[in-house]
């Protein structure tokens, strides 16, 4: 029994040193003072600008799939070959569209009948009927099969994959690929924030660290409608001028978009500290002499400086500058200049 009370008192004594201990602590914290220097925020005129990277794709890209199957007899283009709109491309067997030709010459002929009867009454007007459908049918089925036999290109561009041989029979894959590239296309994330200030026929250049010393124009095309509510950012389709074909698709490139000039707090990049571990920012204030901590978001950068945005940040408050490093939340503070 006497063991189970010396135990107990123990156990109280110990919880009474950490309770003495950590009221040590506390004020040996409040009665610490750092030598700091504060800077006065002032708001600041700024050009809003937005940096998103990206790659390019070409403006319009379509697969060469004809609709009917069968032998390749030739492909007139190699990967890397320049085609206008209208140059032929592939060609297929062409059994099933010369058969339809011939078929499509003796209803031609049939028809040339047809319309001398019904004219003098010498014909019903079903069998003319008749007839006629059988004529508009063969005419659109042989349209059908001329243009997927003589494949021709819809669009001028370059010709990026070609997945056959001439003579080999054609099933599935695309037997070639058309891309355009004297204009192209980027599809770019933006954060929902700036959704009310995206807006189609905006202008924005885009750098590419190929060519670091030139920079390129393109134009918001098109905004998209819907935020992805996973990644809280909406898209934009993006669309790029590229007549001295500098840029290819699959390049990667980065987009500015200016949004206009705004006033805004900005601080020394070097008064923001961050979190070990984590990603959070803060920086300290001079709140009366002590200091005070304060979680900031982080918005563009200005070369040594960045806006910092909180509740708190606002015209006219003192930020530490210097010897924050050493700062904890409630320490006092000797200001310096």
């Amino acid at each position: 029994m006497n063991k189970v009370w010396i135990l107990a008192a123990a156990v109280l004594a110990l919880a009474a040193c950490n309770k003495q201990t950590e009221k040590s602590i506390a004020t040996t914290e409040k009665e610490r003072v750092e030598v700091v220097s504060v800077m006065r925020l002032e708001p600041r005129t700024i050009e809003r600008t937005i940096d998103i990277s990206t790659n390019l794709q070409g403006y319009e890209t379509v697969n060469i799939a004809p609709s009917v199957t069968g032998r390749i007899e030739h492909i007139y283009v190699e990967v890397g070959d320049r085609k206008q709109a209208g140059d032929m491309l592939v060609r297929m067997d062409q059994t099933q569209y010369n058969t339809s030709k011939i078929a499509m010459g003796n209803l031609e002929i049939q028809m040339q009948r047809m319309n001398a009867l019904i004219e003098t009454g010498s014909v019903s007007q079903q069998n003319y009927d008749q007839t006629k459908l059988s004529y508009d049918q063969a005419k659109e089925n042989l349209a059908f099969l001329e243009q997927n036999t003589f494949v021709k290109a819809p669009f001028s561009g370059v010709i990026s994959a070609k997945n056959y041989e001439d003579g080999e029979l054609y099933a599935g894959q695309p037997i070639v690929v058309l891309t355009q590239i004297n204009r192209l296309k980027a599809l770019v994330a933006i954060p929902e924030t700036y959704f009310p200030r995206i807006k189609e026929g905006m202008n924005l250049t885009l750098t590419c660290e190929i060519y670091p010393d030139q920079v390129f124009t393109g134009t918001v095309e098109v905004v998209y409608p819907t935020i992805d509510a996973s990644s809280h950012t909406f898209q934009a389709k993006i669309r790029i001028p590229n007549d001295k074909n500098l840029l290819r698709p699959g390049m990667y490139v980065t987009t500015t978009l200016g949004l206009g000039s705004e006033e805004t707090i900005v601080a020394p990049y070097q008064a923001v500290e961050k979190l070990v571990g984590a990603n959070d920012r803060f920086v300290f204030l001079n709140e009366n002499g002590y200091a005070k901590r304060v979680s900031v978001t982080l918005g563009q950068r200005f070369d040594q400086d960045i806006e910092i945005i909180a509740p708190e940040i606002v015209e006219g408050a003192e930020i530490v500058v210097t010897g924050q490093h050493k700062l904890v939340d409630g320490v006092k503070l000797n200001i310096v200049q």
